[in-house]
């Protein structure tokens, strides 16, 4: 794998850890949320608190899943190629995958700046200033933007270069071990 595609995967993976970091934390703020529940108490706001865990950590979560193959690709023709053939449809995907990245963070940033102009808040009774939770989440959704444009650029440069064995490390599907 490339020097730059190497990375990102280890920019990818340390944020990784700090999504998987944030889930834990919220999966103890809900565990007390229930204690406190029984006991006749309330933390109150974790339903939304953990909506907005969600969102977040899923944009940024979507870029690990990228560096490391784990999108779903139904891959039952491309196995069937040779090199040059699995390298085209990776390139295809890729590129699929970085439009539609794109798109997400371009249309997301519409919904923040809108957000960020009116001074939009939850209908809850944290009343959650909107930009902060939309923030995170299009600050994510441009991530992953970014991580799928330099793969796709790493690719092809490869591919250009006719080495399609690194394509496939970079942007191939992982199959089933």
């Amino acid at each position: 794998m490339t020097s730059l595609a190497t990375q990102l995967r280890r920019i990818n993976d340390r944020l990784a850890i700090v999504v998987g970091l944030v889930l834990l934390a919220c999966v103890v703020f809900t565990l007390v949320e229930i204690i406190a529940r029984r006991l006749g108490g309330s933390l109150g706001g974790v339903d939304e608190i953990s909506g907005y865990v969600m969102a977040v950590t899923t944009s940024w979560g979507i870029s690990y899943a990228l560096t490391e193959q784990a999108h779903v690709r139904i891959d039952l023709l491309r196995q069937r190629l040779v090199p040059l053939g699995r390298a085209v449809f990776d390139i295809l995907s890729l590129l699929c995958l970085s439009g539609t990245a794109i798109v997400v963070a371009w249309r997301g940033w519409g919904v923040l700046e809108k957000t960020l102009s009116t001074g939009a808040r939850a209908n809850t009774p944290l009343e959650t200033p909107l930009w902060i939770p939309q923030l995170l989440w299009w600050a994510g959704w441009v991530w992953f933007a970014v991580s799928a444009c330099i793969l796709l650029l790493t690719v092809l440069v490869k591919f250009a270069s006719s080495d399609y064995k690194s394509v496939d490390s970079i942007a191939g599907a992982r199959g089933e071990a």
